[in-house]
C-alpha cells in the first residue's frame, strides 16, 4: 500500500497539481495585495474617501463607528465592502487565468514553421470519394488507381 501511495504521489499530474496549488495560493496573495493596497485606495479616494474594507451594515442597530469595533463587540454585520474587494480579486485572477490559458492555447495550436503535414488521403478520380493515399483500388467504386 505504501508503494502504491508513493507511485500515486510521484505521478507527473499529481506533482503538477501540487505546484499549481502552491503557485495559485501565492498568486492569490499578490492579487489580494494589489486590490487591497494599490487599487482600492485610489478608487476609494475618487468615490469620496470611501474605505471599502470598512463598509458594512450593522444588523444590531447599535451604530458602531467601524467594522473592527462592530466585530470586536460581536455585533452581526453585513460586510459588503469586503465582498466588493473579494469580487475585484476574483475578477483580476479570472482575467489573469484567461490570458494565460489563451496564450497557452495559441502556443500549442501554432504550427511549426516549415513543417507541413503530409497528406494521408486523396480523392478518387472516378467517384470523388476520399480514400487513403496508399490505396491502389477505390473501395467505393472499385476503380484501379494510378500511382
Amino acid at each position: 500500500m505504501l508503494k502504491e501511495f508513493r507511485d500515486f504521489i510521484l505521478r507527473g499530474n499529481v506533482l503538477d497539481l501540487a505546484v499549481a496549488v502552491i503557485i495559485g495560493g501565492a498568486f492569490g496573495k499578490i492579487v489580494d495585495s494589489l486590490v487591497t493596497d494599490i487599487l482600492m485606495p485610489p478608487l476609494g479616494l475618487l468615490l469620496g474617501r470611501v474605505d471599502f474594507s470598512n463598509l458594512f451594515i450593522d444588523l444590531s442597530g447599535e451604530g458602531y463607528p467601524s467594522l473592527a469595533a462592530a466585530q470586536q463587540a460581536g455585533a452581526p454585520t453585513l460586510n459588503y465592502g469586503l465582498f466588493i474587494n473579494n469580487v475585484i480579486n476574483f475578477l483580476i485572477i479570472a482575467a489573469a487565468i484567461f490570458f494565460v490559458i489563451r496564450l497557452f492555447n495559441r502556443l500549442r495550436a501554432a504550427p511549426t514553421p516549415g513543417a507541413e503535414a503530409e497528406p494521408t488521403t486523396k480523392e478518387c478520380p472516378h467517384c470523388y470519394s476520399v480514400i487513403s493515399i496508399k490505396a491502389t483500388r477505390c473501395p467505393f467504386c472499385t476503380s484501379e488507381l494510378n500511382h
